[in-house]
């Protein structure tokens, strides 16, 4: 009962009649183009899969450069492409037909072929539409039931005739067939042609057939009065081509090249449907000529009062004829004076399509255009298709500035969600099991582009992360405790593994903040991920822990580090909080009150510029050397530690080999080397020193190591070895550094 508009046409195998006609072609011109020709018993024989049509037919249509034969069957002659005789013969069970002539299609055009059971011409025409992949090269043509028919009818001025309702049932003019649908008129009208002599075969065939993409049925095509959007008036289509090209950004960048392609070859927009609700199209049609009217005017007068109405558009349908027609109104065409409103509703794309109208532009918290339109990859050709047009053609410009298409949802095994299958997950089951903050992490962890994995072991791996992530937040978060803005260092006077760490802090944040913006959201999870159990845990950190719990409590080595992690920690709440929200929110809400300062949630901080905490290259890359080589040292030790001959790494002395070069890098950056490498004790020594059984790594180039067990007893404040426990006699059993920061707390 509802017009479809081509996008919402999908197609499936269908199994339908397939039968060859003969139009009687008792006509004299036949003889000019075939002198054996007999008119009396001559035919033009067709194929159709949809037997329903041809009590529409209007003509029989060739395609001119084609060659056709007049072939001679038991007295009878028939017209056909030489190129299809043979399967039409082995089809029919023709055994020698023999060839009376050649013409070409073009020869033929203008005989007047016969309807095979109502009396009227059915002419010979010419199209190029028609092929040689199946059938017989002359084509059943009907001007009400098919896109190509239409055109070449129009062309002929032939009569567009499709006398059936909107149910698709023959209307009661039509013989024969009256009150049957067309699935009921098929073996009807192959009835008739068996009865009239005019059907030559009939068979099943299963092909390709147009499907409604909603309910998933068969549908006919059929010629209707519609309200169509020109795609070439006013050059909408160009125009929204050229906004695609220039004025979108497109995330994944393939979604320029789909939408551009569907934009660039599809015909113009059938907007009106036949449902009982929806928009009303405002229009008035004349009951004299069938002529429809409005005015731009009139139409907003209308609207006004669907503004105004209880039930807003309803108004259209609840009001009297004599209050929507205006006064003395005659038809512009006939000059009649009978009205009746329109009835068919708004195509509900076009609806969506005016979303940005209805949204953007009545909010003023918001504005036009968008900064981004979200949704799956198949509203390319649905709400991403239908809003250019309509912002283009109203508004002149694209209605937003990014598109962005995702995926779908499957399981774990990558099978669509399905209820008959069982694997449907709720998004409140499981945050109830899981938490938010998992399932927006889980969201943020993959490449949402494609289809997208979920399970409850997927989810189960994330919970691990985490809790990564919060544990590491939690331990920067503890050692700021009693911190306040009077104790942090200016950037200048941190030390130098501080100063390296803030760099390495600001290149990630940068990293983060820029995949934000490219919104490459499986980047932040992986980058803080990476970044909070990697550059911090398992090294930053686990190296600060001896400064933070030996020194001092106002020492500038803790303050350093205190002041490092402050940073970091400000930078990793605001790179969280769009995916960690909650997280963050926590987080903040604990900070001590002199550093969170006066915002009232992490989500009104301002951005942090990274630049002071950035480092030049050279020295960036001095400490990736340095990095390298603690890497280095890391794997010398481990032999005595799997050996059981120590069990940490402070209980050894490191002794580091190192070519001229290496040195002067290494001691350029000025920071404490046993500290850096969580060793007891560690020097430096000319490379041509190192004997042969050190330890050499091959990717790194001047470089030999030498490990050995710490010398002098361990400290129990830091179970760092000394050789000099026992030189403070107040406290015998400290190393100097730790019987220093003791005195000092006790003074």
């Amino acid at each position: 009962h509802t017009a479809l508009a081509e996008a919402e046409v999908e197609y499936y195998d269908h199994t339908s009649p397939s039968i060859f006609v003969r139009f009687p072609l008792q006509e004299d011109g036949l003889k000019k183009v075939f002198s054996a020709a007999d008119p009396a018993h001559a035919f033009v024989v067709i194929w159709t899969t949809t037997p329903w049509t041809l009590p529409d037919n209007m003509a029989v249509c060739l395609h001119p450069e084609f060659t056709y034969v007049l072939v001679e069957v038991d007295g009878a002659q028939y017209v056909l492409a030489e190129e299809l005789l043979a399967s039409c013969a082995e089809q029919f069970g023709w055994s020698e037909p023999k060839i009376l002539g050649r013409a070409t299609g073009e020869q033929l055009e203008g005989l007047k072929a016969r309807h095979p059971f109502y009396d009227r011409v059915s002419p010979i025409i010419l199209g190029q539409h028609v092929t040689l992949e199946a059938g017989t090269g002359c084509v059943h043509t009907a001007p009400g039931h098919g896109r190509e028919d239409y055109e070449v009818g129009l062309k002929y001025g032939l009569e567009i005739y499709s006398p059936m309702d909107d149910a698709g049932r023959f209307l009661p003019t039509v013989e024969f067939f009256a009150g049957l649908n067309v699935f009921e008129a098929n073996p009807k009208v192959i009835e008739k042609l068996e009865e009239v002599g005019a059907l030559l075969r009939q068979a099943k065939i299963k092909h390709s057939y147009p499907h409604c993409w909603r309910c998933k049925q068969p549908v006919i095509f059929r010629a209707t009065t519609q309200w169509f959007i020109s795609m070439e008036k006013n050059d909408l289509r160009g125009r929204a081509l050229k906004a695609i090209d220039e004025q979108v950004r497109w995330i994944p960048a393939w979604g320029r090249e789909r939408i551009h392609n569907m934009i660039e070859f599809r015909p113009d927009w059938c907007i009106s449907r036949q449902r009982q609700w929806g928009v009303p199209i405002m229009a008035l049609l004349c009951e004299d000529c069938g002529e429809a009217w409005n005015d731009p005017k009139w139409m907003r007068d209308i609207c006004d009062k669907f503004a105004q109405h209880p039930t807003g558009c309803d108004y259209w349908y609840e009001a009297d004829l004599a209050e929507i027609v205006p006064q003395g109104l005659a038809c512009p065409h006939c000059g009649g004076n009978h009205w009746k409103r329109e009835t068919d509703i708004l195509d509900v794309w076009f609806d969506s399509g005016t979303s940005f109208a209805a949204v953007l532009e009545q909010r003023p918290e918001l504005a036009y255009p968008a900064d981004l339109y979200l949704e799956g990859s198949d509203q390319h050709r649905g709400w991403f298709h239908s809003s250019l047009l309509v912002s283009e053609g109203t508004r002149k410009r694209a209605p937003y500035k990014a598109v962005l298409t995702h995926g779908y949802v499957v399981d774990g095994e990558g099978r669509k969600m399905s209820k008959s299958i069982g694997n449907v997950i709720a998004p409140q089951e499981l945050i109830e099991k899981f938490g938010a903050e998992i399932v927006r992490l889980w969201v943020s962890s993959v490449e949402y582009r494609e289809d997208i994995r979920i399970s409850d072991e997927i989810l189960g791996r994330l919970v691990d992360a985490y809790r990564r992530i919060r544990n590491t937040c939690r331990y920067l978060l503890g050692n700021l405790e009693g911190m306040g803005q009077n104790d942090l260092l200016p950037l200048g006077d941190l030390l130098p593994l501080d100063r390296f760490a803030l760099d390495a802090a600001a290149r990630v944040h940068d990293r983060v903040q820029q995949a934000y913006m490219d919104f490459d959201f499986h980047k932040v999870y992986h980058t803080l991920h990476n970044y909070c159990v990697t550059d911090l845990s398992s090294m930053y950190l686990d190296i600060l822990k001896d400064r933070l719990y030996a020194s001092g409590p106002t020492s500038t080595e803790r303050r350093s580090a205190q002041t490092a992690m402050w940073h970091i920690l400000s930078m990793l709440l605001r790179d969280m909080a769009p995916v960690l929200s909650f997280t963050a929110e926590e987080i903040y809400a604990h900070l001590p009150e002199s550093l969170r300062g006066t915002a009232p949630t992490v989500f009104a901080l301002q951005p942090v510029d990274s630049a002071p905490f950035l480092l030049d290259e050279g020295k960036r890359d001095d400490w990736t050397v340095l990095t390298a080589v603690r890497g280095a040292a890391t794997k010398a030790i481990e032999p005595m530690r799997r050996d059981g001959v120590i069990g940490h790494s402070l209980d050894t002395r490191v002794t580091l080999f190192v070519a001229d070069e290496l040195r002067q890098r290494i001691e350029g950056l000025n920071t404490d080397l046993r500290a850096f490498c969580i060793v007891s004790q560690i020097a430096l020594q000319p490379l041509a020193n190192a004997p042969q059984d050190a330890y050499r790594d091959e990717e790194i180039a001047g470089l030999a190591i030498g490990i050995e067990k710490a010398h002098g007893e361990k400290c129990e404040r830091c179970w760092i070895y000394s050789t000099e426990l026992g030189t403070d006699a107040e406290h015998p059993t400290l190393c100097p550094r730790c019987a220093a920061v003791i005195k000092g707390m006790e003074a």
